[in-house]
């Protein structure tokens, strides 16, 4: 079985099911009868850009950024709820979001951001924003105001 269609498989396994583990992933995909490792199945993820997100319910599920990163015309981007602040230090940026939204966050940025932000690490309440030289705080906050309109 190729690659591609273990992708598609991930893919349609995301859409039917809430997904919080990878050993749930793995363990489904597995009875599919693919083999794979764990090793393969986090390239896979990191592949597919595939976040954990926070649900209502207080866990945590996997989703493709592109689901959360705004494209759902219905509503609004998830980081204009879990944003808290930003604060600069020198050329680096920190944001603290509410607990269990940095990676979804980040994933946005990243997503939607990166002509301004050379990339992201984010905690759990917590992001590293890492800009790209040349590039002035208020240009990075404007940047950023697309997918936080509270960030001004």
């Amino acid at each position: 079985m190729t690659k591609k269609y273990r992708h598609k498989i991930i893919k349609d396994i995301l859409r039917t099911n809430e997904i919080n583990s990878q050993e749930m992933l793995l363990n489904l995909l597995t009875e599919k009868g693919f083999e794979l490792t764990q090793a393969t199945l986090s390239r896979d993820i990191k592949e597919l850009k595939i976040i954990k997100v926070p649900t209502s319910k207080g866990s945590y599920v996997y989703q493709f950024s592109d689901v959360i990163s705004g494209k759902q015309e219905d509503s609004p981007p998830l980081a204009s709820f879990g944003y808290i602040s930003l604060e600069f230090s020198g050329q680096l940026a920190v944001m603290k979001t509410r607990p269990g939204y940095a990676m979804a966050i980040a994933g946005e940025i990243d997503y939607k951001a990166s002509q301004y932000i050379l990339g992201t690490v984010a905690g759990d309440d917590t992001i590293l924003l890492i800009p790209r030289e040349n590039y002035t705080r208020e240009e990075i906050i404007n940047s950023l105001s697309e997918l936080i309109p509270n960030i001004g």
